[in-house]
């Protein structure tokens, strides 16, 4: 007799942010993904609210891939008395290790400076977890090969499939009973200068999809040759170049750009490239370590990687603060939610000769979505900085699939779905996503709500 099995969304439902997926057979419970809450003030207040589930009640928990928006919450299940395992591809472990532990040092310096300046509500003000949490909750993991089968409880078996988007990044099957979940996780794009193409998936039972492009197309313009204008007419005003950009993913595929450019004689070799993150430039060495993963060939990657000057000093960091001479700025993070571009944006934001370049999705209520809003202030460090900067949002610079690419990505199944139910995405974006597959692919598709749990017969 088949145990019943339900599907529970405990995140990522109507937003982008906070992906958590609850599979429940028997006493069985496996989660898939553990994000952070990140954005709008009422999702990050998630992050504080008790666990819907009992967290001692966890079996297993997989891993799509090492995004802050997937795994981030991971050291506070720890902290919360979760102690079972954590499967994930290699590089996304790898990953991880560097995310957590950045995320973990950003949570106690954001309390410890929140305390300082008195800008909580809260006396005292706490991180969600520590440095300690996440050492702990990296003890947990457990690395599996990709395209091959793990039985990682009785009974239940999981097969990663690389997606994209960022290396490691996987589409994970789950078997239980007979019946196949496919959790697409955040799919990649097809042609990306770095990544392969999202691997095709043939068979699901349930389909878990994500939704984040799914009412927009990514444009056709060649990113190459508008990056190259904007900074050739900053620099022609004089001014400096700021990107906010993703450690993991977009730094690697800019870096890749800029080398092109300089390659072909188009951006001088005199002006400086920093990348200013001692995150990215630990993500950029596994990036260099697992070429094999990646599109381009090794010798050219390395070259790449290798061609801009990497900044770990704080002190070197505020002297690009300093210095007038035009130059190319990369750091995190790619929302501006924190990290070393604030103090960079907080100087260059008001500089009208300067361009802050936003190189990926900026979800509603971050930084990065007021600045390309088109506000004339952004709240830093509790002031209100004037924005005078030329502004820019290159969106196909994003790792995520837009509609027409999921759409393609759906086309590989051979039998439709049971159901589809549609996660990480805006309520109008995941909506539209729903009508298109509904008339174009006739599947049943369903949008679900914070919390709400679905039985799979």
């Amino acid at each position: 007799m088949k145990k019943g099995l339900r599907l529970s969304f405990l995140g990522a439902a109507g937003t982008v942010t906070g992906s958590r997926s609850l599979l429940q057979s028997g006493d069985d419970q496996v989660l898939v993904d553990c994000g952070m809450f990140q954005g709008l003030k009422n999702l990050r207040r998630r992050n504080w609210a008790p666990f819907p589930v009992k967290v001692q009640g966890i079996s297993a928990i997989l891993l799509t891939h090492a995004h802050l928006d997937h795994s981030g919450y991971l050291p506070r299940l720890a902290r919360l008395g979760y102690s079972g395992p954590i499967y994930a591809t290699e590089a996304t472990a790898d990953l991880a290790r560097i995310l957590l532990l950045d995320s973990a040092g950003i949570q106690e310096a954001d309390a410890e400076f929140a305390n300082k300046h008195h800008l909580s509500s809260h006396a005292p003000a706490l991180p969600l977890y520590t440095v300690a949490d996440a050492e702990q909750v990296l003890k947990q993991f457990r690395r599996v090969e990709s395209d091959e089968w793990v039985e990682f409880l009785p009974g239940w078996r999981a097969r990663w499939n690389s997606a994209g988007h960022i290396l490691g990044a996987s589409s994970i099957e789950v078997e239980r009973a007979g019946r196949c979940v496919v959790f697409s996780g955040d799919l990649g794009r097809y042609d990306d200068p770095i990544m392969k193409d999202p691997t095709p998936i043939r068979h699901a039972d349930y389909l878990v999809l994500e939704s984040t492009y799914g009412d927009r197309l990514h444009s056709e313009e060649n990113a190459q040759e508008i990056l190259q204008g904007l900074i050739t007419r900053t620099t022609q005003r004089g001014g400096t170049v700021v990107i906010p950009a993703f450690a993991v993913g977009r730094v690697q595929l800019l870096l890749w750009y800029l080398y092109r450019l300089r390659g072909a004689g188009k951006l001088p070799a005199s002006l400086p490239i920093y990348v200013d993150s001692p995150m990215s430039t630990d993500v950029t060495d596994i990036y260099r370590n697992n070429s094999r993963l990646l599109r381009q060939n090794y010798t050219e990657l390395q070259a790449a990687f290798q061609m801009p000057r990497y900044v770990r000093d704080v002190q070197e960091s505020k002297s690009l603060d300093v210095s007038r001479m035009p130059k190319v700025i990369i750091s995190a993070s790619g929302m501006a939610t924190g990290g070393r571009v604030l103090h960079h944006l907080k100087h260059y934001a008001p500089d009208p000769r300067s361009t802050v370049l936003f190189a990926g999705y900026q979800a509603a209520g971050t930084r990065g979505a007021t600045m390309t809003s088109g506000a004339s202030t952004v709240k830093i460090h509790g002031e209100y900085v004037p924005i005078k900067a030329e502004i820019q949002h290159l969106s196909m610079l994003s790792a995520h699939a837009d509609a027409n690419e999921i759409m393609r990505w759906l086309r590989g199944f051979e039998v439709a779905p049971n159901r589809c139910f549609l996660n990480h995405g805006e309520v109008q974006a995941a909506d539209t996503l729903r009508l298109r597959i509904k008339d174009e692919l006739g599947w049943s598709v369903f949008v679900p709500e914070h919390l709400e749990e679905f039985q799979l017969p």
